[in-house]
């Protein structure tokens, strides 16, 4: 996960009226950067959509087989997390998102949503994916819900529209399993290495930036 820290990323440039982000739903300042970004796009005339590229923060901790050992060692110590949590915290305020779960994600596995979330994005028109990518976001950082769960993700689908069969299929899907991986690398080997990443115009700010930094990101201003 990242705070609010510049980065570079060689990613590819993306046309106006669109920004690239880069996350991964158990990530809080993932929820906070599209907070930030919602508040952005809410002075904007025109509408800005969001290219949207899955990124893994339980590689380091993922077997063989997808399930996650929770007991690896991923290089992070109590004082990092200590820290990252007084940063959400920080940005909960900045961004009015006091109503944000702060203890949850440690054990959730974000990869059955992320799953779902790009065969929506495949089958369904644009509207339909952002509603069931803010609805995954609240499900886990506001409702405490764990978004690894097949039928929480049908819930959090069908409010969106989407057909509950189409999300089963999806999570049964292992050819779609190793496709999600292969996306996992790509980022990787663009260089990004944490989320949320924002790319536009070949220009990148990592993690949960405020909505100023957004704009210039965006329109260059």
């Amino acid at each position: 996960m990242s705070d609010t820290s510049d980065s570079s990323a060689d990613a590819t440039p993306d046309a106006t009226g669109t920004i690239t982000v880069y996350s991964d739903y158990v990530c809080p300042f993932c929820y906070l950067g599209r907070q930030s970004l919602d508040t952005y796009q809410s002075g904007r005339e025109e509408p800005l959509r969001i290219e949207w590229r899955p990124f893994d923060l339980r590689a380091g901790k993922r077997n063989p087989d997808g399930s996650i050992d929770h007991d690896a060692d991923d290089g992070k110590s109590d004082a990092y997390y200590e820290q990252a949590k007084q940063n959400v915290r920080r940005l909960q305020e900045e961004y009015g998102a006091d109503e944000m779960e702060l203890d949850l994600a440690t054990e959730v596995d974000s990869l059955p949503a992320q799953l779902v979330s790009v065969a929506v994005r495949e089958r369904y028109d644009y509207d339909t994916w952002l509603a069931f990518d803010e609805g995954v976001f609240e499900a886990l950082w506001h409702d405490g819900r764990d978004i690894g769960d097949a039928d929480v993700l049908v819930d959090v689908a069908a409010d969106a529209g989407v057909d509950p069969g189409d999300v089963r299929a999806a999570l049964d899907d292992d050819g779609r399993r190793d496709a999600l991986r292969d996306q996992f690398e790509q980022a990787r080997s663009q260089g990004v290495t944490g989320v949320p990443t924002f790319v536009a115009d070949g220009h990148a700010a990592r993690g949960a930036v405020p909505p100023a930094q957004l704009e210039r990101l965006i329109e260059g201003a």
